[in-house]
């Protein structure tokens, strides 16, 4: 049984005839009688008979309408608890994000959501490679995921939408003869010892791009995914690195120069479920994200 069948039968009993019920719930009487006849395949009592011309309920279909009319009661006041509940301001949102991302918006999305009325972050460090954080969905409101721009789409079972485009810079260290450049090339870098970031993650294909158009493999010789900690690196000689013009956190001995040549540059993009969105919440949220972001990229560094 169902919750539309339910309430055939109900109305079978207030108004005595298929005919009426059909004409009460705009639609044809063999329609109703469909859903009679299914009905009664689920129960092993006559809920119906004959009187005369019209069917009426049996004493089991008169009791099944009354508990029909508490079914229906339970239905509509869970309809209303959903409804108040995606509606309400204040909820709880579950935010994740890569390290980097983390550390440039979790500050801003903290600062921004502080009062009565407004969502309470959950807030979560997910640093996975890229194919990995659609199935995050499953668990956070709102995932933070990086991909490089010619990268393949997320897929459809995620929304998506752009937070920033980010370039990506060159690290090295402030001493080193290449700081004095306005703009480096992949020849410029290609004959330097480099950081990178573990396989599987986007910033591996632009290292890939930048050994193509040199014509040269890369000497790599530390994988940190880590860009606190690539600095770190960068600044006591360990080699050159690509790191994102604003989402890395700046060190005083490491300098950023930007790379012609070579297409290097991240999307931050936020993902979520298409359901998730109905939350008022959550909207609040992703609209601070987005606020966020502009405070990001608009940043003098």
């Amino acid at each position: 049984m169902d919750e539309r069948q339910l309430r055939i039968l109900r109305e079978l009993g207030d108004l005595g005839s298929v005919s009426a019920v059909a004409e009460a719930l705009h639609v044809t009487p063999s329609a109703i009688s469909q859903q009679l006849r299914l009905l009664q395949r689920s129960i092993p009592i006559p809920l119906t008979e004959r009187a005369g011309r019209r069917v009426v309920l049996t004493d089991a279909g008169q009791a099944l309408a009354a508990a029909a009319i508490k079914v229906e009661t339970a239905l509509a006041q869970a309809r209303h608890t959903i409804s108040d509940f995606a509606e309400q301001p204040d909820g709880d949102v579950s935010v994740a994000a890569f390290h980097s991302a983390a550390s440039a918006f979790f500050p801003l999305l903290l600062c921004s959501l502080v009062g009565p009325d407004r969502p309470r972050p959950a807030l979560a460090d997910e640093d996975v490679a890229q194919d990995r954080f659609p199935a995050l969905t499953r668990h956070y409101d709102l995932v933070l995921a990086h991909r490089l721009d010619h990268s393949p789409p997320w897929p459809r079972t995620v929304t998506s939408t752009t937070l920033l485009r980010e370039p990506l810079d060159v690290a090295l260290p402030a001493g080193h003869p290449l700081a004095s450049k306005p703009l480096l090339t992949p020849r410029d870098v290609a004959d330097q010892p480099w950081i990178t970031v573990h396989d599987g993650f986007p910033l591996m294909s632009t290292i890939e791009a930048i050994a193509s158009v040199a014509n040269r493999r890369l000497d790599i010789v530390h994988r940190i995914n880590e860009f606190a900690v690539v600095a770190v690196a960068v600044a006591a000689g360990g080699g050159l690195a690509l790191m994102p013009r604003w989402t890395a956190r700046p060190h005083p001995d490491v300098v950023l120069r930007p790379l012609s040549g070579v297409h290097a540059r991240r999307d931050i993009d936020v993902l979520h479920r298409p359901e998730r969105t109905t939350r008022k919440a959550v909207r609040t949220v992703l609209a601070e994200l987005h606020r966020a972001a502009g405070q990001i990229q608009g940043r003098d560094r």
